[in-house]
């Protein structure tokens, strides 16, 4: 039996806008834009992994919400699952793996060259923020 190692990304958003991170590492993946996160280590729920990851990647801490419906292969043995996440205190500064971040509106995604396994779980986040924006009932960050 093959052990499926979960990587969880944060659909950090903040003021109707979603956080894009810049991969500085590893060169294959360098320059490209994702959903900050990384891997669930041993004992951790996906949740607080994601907490952890966002502080030590961002410098912030987070409260996490809704998982995002799917889960997107990302190489032999890992899948990403993608939860949406709000700030609780400080700004969200590139500390590891990233060398720039942007926020985005709904309808910007397209300015940047997401990572293949992200875009489906930006699109999501994208259209759950335009929902709320446009003030649709029963549609949460």
């Amino acid at each position: 039996m093959t052990t499926v190692r979960v990587v969880v990304g944060g659909a950090v958003c903040e003021g109707g806008r979603l956080l894009a991170a810049r991969r500085s590492a590893p060169p294959a993946l360098a320059g490209r834009w994702e959903l900050p996160g990384g891997k669930v280590e041993d004992g951790e729920t996906p949740e607080r992994a994601l907490e952890r990851e966002l502080r030590e990647e961002l410098g912030v801490e987070t409260e996490i919400g809704d998982r995002i419906p799917g889960e997107w292969v990302l190489r032999p043995g890992y899948v990403l699952q993608v939860w949406t996440a709000r700030l609780v205190s400080g700004a969200p500064q590139p500390l590891q793996d990233h060398d720039e971040l942007r926020w985005l509106r709904p309808g910007e995604e397209a300015q940047v060259d997401w990572l293949d396994q992200d875009r489906p779980a930006v699109a999501e986040a994208m259209r759950r923020l335009a929902a709320t924006a446009a003030g649709v009932p029963g549609v949460r960050r």
